[in-house]
């Protein structure tokens, strides 16, 4: 393995079964670069979920670590790391009478100690930001119940945001999704990432979204990468296959690419 001087997490041989004999990742190394938009993808069961959960400290690796920088995760506290790393995971909910905007302030929950009542000015100045930032100020008042499914999503983003971090993990953000909301998402985690320097590692399902909106395309099978690098450059038929087992044609119209699923 080899990283760039721009690393920002890394995982080295990481090994994880959950019962103890069959591997779901195996001697898995990845450098995930600072400032970069990493998609993990690969076929049900290949791992990428697992790996997910390992990066963000959800689960404990049977061999290996992963590092944020220079620091080992395992031996970092839950609120330290919250501080610099924000999860936005798959399956969320909320009360249904909870409005927006307190459950964006949940998102500062890592700052707070056991002896405060309510937040700090720079506690409602991360807020007000990940509000404004994810569109969310004009109905911070609503509950969470009243609005869209994209709208929710949104307000779980801006959650995360709020803990002010420089990496943010989303797990399959735009499943369940219509494709206008889909589409807002993507373009929201790019100006995320574009305009603020945020490094986003997301598992995503749409070979289009990935080449579409990331950087480096990380492809698992049975555990282990088998295809890393420019999405763009990188996805072809063959890749494809090797993947999923199908082959798909990829095109190219106006110097970009896509691949054809119909």
């Amino acid at each position: 393995m080899v990283c760039s001087e721009e690393k920002l997490v890394r995982a080295s041989g990481l090994t994880f079964s959950y019962d103890g004999v069959n591997n779901i990742i195996q001697q898995l190394d990845l450098c995930i670069q600072k400032g970069k938009i990493t998609v993990l993808m690969g076929a049900n069961g290949c791992g990428k979920s697992t790996l997910f959960h390992l990066l963000t400290k959800n689960l404990i690796p049977d061999e290996g670590k992963v590092c944020l920088e220079d620091m080992d995760i395992e031996d970092m506290k839950r609120k330290e790391f919250a501080r610099h790393v924000a999860i936005v995971h798959q399956n969320n909910e909320a009360p249904p009478d909870l409005t927006v905007d307190k459950l964006v302030g949940y998102g500062r929950t890592p700052y707070l100690n056991v002896f405060q009542t309510g937040g700090s000015e720079e506690d409602e100045k991360a807020v007000r930001w990940a509000m404004e930032v994810t569109d969310l100020w004009s109905i911070r008042y609503k509950s969470v119940s009243e609005l869209s499914g994209g709208q929710r999503q949104r307000v779980w983003i801006a959650m995360a945001l709020a803990q002010m971090t420089d990496v943010l993990f989303l797990d399959e953000p735009t499943t369940y999704l219509d494709v206008r909301y889909q589409i807002e998402i993507m373009k929201l985690v790019r100006k995320l990432n574009r305009k603020y320097g945020i490094t986003i590692i997301m598992v995503l399902h749409d070979i289009n979204q990935a080449m579409e909106y990331g950087d480096i395309f990380v492809g698992m099978k049975e555990g282990k990468i088998i295809a890393e690098g420019n999405p763009k450059e990188i996805i072809d038929t063959e890749v494809l296959y090797k993947l999923y087992g199908i082959r798909l044609p990829v095109a190219e119209v106006d110097n970009r690419k896509f691949v054809l699923t119909v």
